[in-house]
């Protein structure tokens, strides 16, 4: 249990998506307007990272590994299918976010169109991919380590998203220089916001 929460921890602050690896940032810099459309394409993120992860997670040690299809049949036991893992990720992290758009389209009709095109292109959000990437990487012991290191990674660019979103609603009323309007400030704040979470590097786990 305690393994669990040292992943959890770790990957929402320490490995952060956006402030450690800058992953995800076309969706973050161009949703990122209001908070209301931030906490739903946020919310969306986490949604398919819980399920892609741990789905990938079965896929790459059953499947994908080298000898992972030894329990199939020994003769198997050199086969190294390593070279499909992106192919075989990205159909996953394609069908999850298939199903993610037909239930916010149900759900939530104006949430839909406010995140137009940025909820399909979840599809190609490069921290969905880094998520099970770093978990192929990391070679988890266990479907419960993949499951939550997908879960943390998924609530630190949600809290990323939604955090950047509340600032830019506030300097709305701020006395921003002109040539810095916009994404120009934007940048800068995320910079600093990714220098603050460097300080979580020194927490021991």
């Amino acid at each position: 249990m305690e393994n669990l929460v040292n992943i959890f921890v770790k990957s929402i602050f320490v490995e952060n998506m956006v402030f450690a690896y800058f992953l995800g940032m076309c969706s973050y810099l161009a949703v990122s307007k209001t908070v209301k459309t931030s906490v739903g394409l946020g919310l969306a993120v986490v949604f398919v990272l819980v399920i892609t992860v741990p789905i990938d997670y079965l896929i790459e040690n059953y499947l994908l590994a080298d000898g992972a299809l030894v329990w199939l049949s020994p003769e198997l036991a050199d086969v190294d299918l390593g070279f499909l893992r992106f192919i075989l990720f990205i159909a996953v992290i394609a069908s999850m976010v298939q199903l993610v758009e037909m239930i916010v389209e149900k759900v939530s009709p104006t949430l839909y169109a406010n995140l137009g095109i940025f909820l399909p292109l979840i599809a190609v959000n490069c921290a969905i991919l880094g998520g099970s990437l770093f978990m192929a990487e990391r070679e988890y012991a266990n479907i419960a380590e993949a499951t939550t290191y997908g879960f943390g990674s998924g609530i630190g660019w949600f809290i990323a998203i939604v955090g950047i979103a509340a600032i830019r609603e506030k300097i709305k009323y701020s006395n921003v220089p002109a040539p810095l309007k916009g994404l120009g400030i934007t940048f800068i704040i995320t910079g600093l916001m990714g220098l603050a979470f460097m300080g979580f590097m020194g927490i021991e786990l």
